[in-house]
């Protein structure tokens, strides 16, 4: 008896023992009788991560709950009380990934799925260029995400585990520095060889982050120049706000006749508000003075309503009055291009317009689809060309072109009206780490009269819109064992059409056959890296439309001239 009371006592702890084990490594064992968290941890790859730290904060930054991930990188934490919190997945060599406004309910299973970044990974509001219609935070429109551009969480009320979150980490450590060395052509108000040096600091207690900027360029005409300085301040568990000065300087550009270049002087504000889970509202704008000779001042505000209603469906009302500057997320260093400024009826004209939209999403499968209508009210059109005899030439084509003298590239305002027009759009993952986005538009762009001005007439004038129309296939990804990422657009419109159909759409700064790489070049455990980079806009030279000035030299209007970018990115 004495024995067989030792096997039932030793059997009883091994019992204890297994049921212990079995607690830590199920997520499902931590469900309880209270609300419950669960979800995936995994890094930018889409790897699992073991062993993560999850845990879920008060408002007041107390720990409420805690767990580890086992070997599928799952988790669970169960118990909890009904109402708003904060989870955040830790371990070590990544930048902790955190969602805020968690909303709870008591028996009710909610799942937030995090993604952490490694330590070296590149800033979220540092481009090095202007994002593409391809790349991966245009995913956020077509799926339901929170106020903190972060998928929107779905409870389910009958307990089932259902996976729609897929968390956007905070890609930087507390202090990262980025140097770019970047040749650039054909690009207006960017040729030749730029300097560029960012500075991005998360403040101590996670408060908020400041961002420096510096950009230069030598030219024959002198050093271009752009300085940028900007903070973003969280408000809240899940709001937020950005304030951004820039300042430009471009002695190479020719604007109204003067020759002592153009400077620009612009404030950038914007602020993201979470009214509940299903409901985002962004709004801000700039206020942007050109100084070319004379002096002109334009106020660019923009507003963005997102609704997220059904859990599948996405409703959302846009204005904005800049193409460029949308969002919140396009308020970033290095975004904006040069304005236009050119000289009409003795004051400085500038590109200016206004575009509202009203659009209806819904998540299909793995893939999602947006039907949009927009009203575009335009006041000033920015169309592109080109000097026939490169930038020599630029100096004689008088006040209706805006001349860049480094790559010959030209820029004129032509005077704009109404539109209405329709655009569909639809996104999928095609592989593991690739995108692909798809985009029909009907709408109105300029299109040229002849091929040769009359007497005086300037370039405006052989201008005027026309109904067209313009589709859009785009492509990007990531060959995961080599960490080369890649991407390629094709973007048809109307024959004959110089000017952007729908240009506050997506694939609006695309144009014919794009595509551009990225290749790391040197990684190391730290936070830096060596990165080297290539982009080329309408690789083909498609679209090109001629016409003989009245000086005699000969134009080319185009809708997106060939542009191409190269360099190293350096990472400290």
């Amino acid at each position: 008896m004495p024995r067989l009371r030792r096997v039932e006592k030793t059997f009883s702890w091994c019992a204890l023992v297994c049921a212990a084990l079995l607690l830590c490594a199920s997520p499902r064992a931590a469900a309880g009788t209270g609300a419950v968290v669960t979800g995936v941890v995994r890094d930018v790859s889409g790897a699992v991560q073991m062993g993560a730290l999850v845990q879920v904060l008060a408002s007041d930054s107390s720990t409420v709950g805690t767990a580890f991930t086992d070997t599928r990188g799952r988790y669970a934490i169960g118990n909890l009380s009904a109402g708003r919190y904060l989870v955040r997945a830790s371990q070590s060599l990544y930048v902790p990934a955190t969602h805020g406004n968690v909303q709870l309910r008591t028996g009710a299973k909610t799942v937030v799925n995090l993604t952490m970044a490694a330590l070296f990974d590149t800033a979220a509001w540092l481009p090095a260029t202007r994002r593409g219609a391809d790349e991966a935070a245009d995913d956020w429109r077509w799926t339901l995400r929170s106020s903190a551009n972060r998928p929107l969480l779905r409870v389910v009320e009958d307990g089932t585990a259902i996976e729609v979150n897929v968390e956007s980490p905070r890609n930087r450590p507390a202090v990262q520095v980025q140097d770019w060395l970047v040749a650039r052509t054909g690009a207006f108000g960017e040729g030749g060889v730029h300097d560029v040096l960012a500075m991005d600091r998360q403040f101590s207690g996670e408060h908020g982050d400041g961002i420096l900027w510096a950009d230069s360029a030598a030219s024959p005409y002198g050093v271009s120049q752009r300085m940028e300085a900007g903070v973003e301040s969280r408000s809240g568990i899940d709001g937020a706000s950005r304030t951004l000065v820039r300042y430009e300087a471009h002695p190479e550009l020719l604007a109204a006749g003067e020759s002592g270049g153009v400077q620009v002087l612009a404030i950038t504000s914007a602020r993201r508000m979470n009214l509940g889970d299903a409901l985002v509202v962004e709004a801000g704008g700039s206020i942007e003075m050109v100084q070319a000779g004379q002096r002109g001042v334009e106020a660019r505000p923009f507003l963005r309503v997102t609704a997220h209603p059904g859990g599948v469906w996405t409703l959302r009302y846009r204005m904005a009055s800049d193409p460029q500057v949308q969002g919140f997320d396009e308020v970033a260093a290095g975004q904006t291009d040069v304005p236009v400024a050119l000289v009409r009826d003795g004051k400085l004209a500038l590109e200016s317009g206004r575009h509202q939209e009203i659009a209806f999403g819904r998540r299909l499968g793995r893939g999602t689809v947006e039907l949009a209508y927009y009203h575009d009210a335009l006041a000033n059109i920015e169309v592109a060309g080109v000097a026939g005899a490169g930038g020599a030439g630029t100096a004689t084509l008088g006040e209706g072109w805006m001349a860049d003298r480094t790559t010959g590239a030209l820029r004129t305002l032509v005077n704009g009206s109404t539109a209405n027009g329709t655009r569909v759009t639809v996104s999928a993952p095609v592989a593991r780490g690739w995108l692909l986005a798809a985009e029909y538009s009907t709408g109105a762009a300029v299109t040229p009269d002849g091929q040769r001005a009359g007497p005086g007439q300037s370039a405006a004038a052989m201008l005027h819109e026309r109904s067209a129309q313009a589709a859009g296939v785009a492509v990007k990804g990531k060959v995961l064992a080599t960490g080369t990422r890649l991407h390629t657009s094709y973007r048809w419109q109307t024959v004959g059409t110089v000017s952007a159909v729908d240009p506050y759409g997506e694939f609006s700064g695309e144009a014919f056959l794009s595509c551009g790489m990225r290749q790391p070049l040197l990684r190391n455990r730290g936070a830096g890296g060596l990165d080297a980079t290539i982009d080329v806009t309408n690789l083909l030279a498609q679209g090109y439309r001629p016409y003989l000035s009245a000086d005699g030299q000969t134009v080319y209007f185009a809708q997106a001239p060939r542009t191409i970018q190269a360099g190293l990115s350096f990472t400290f």
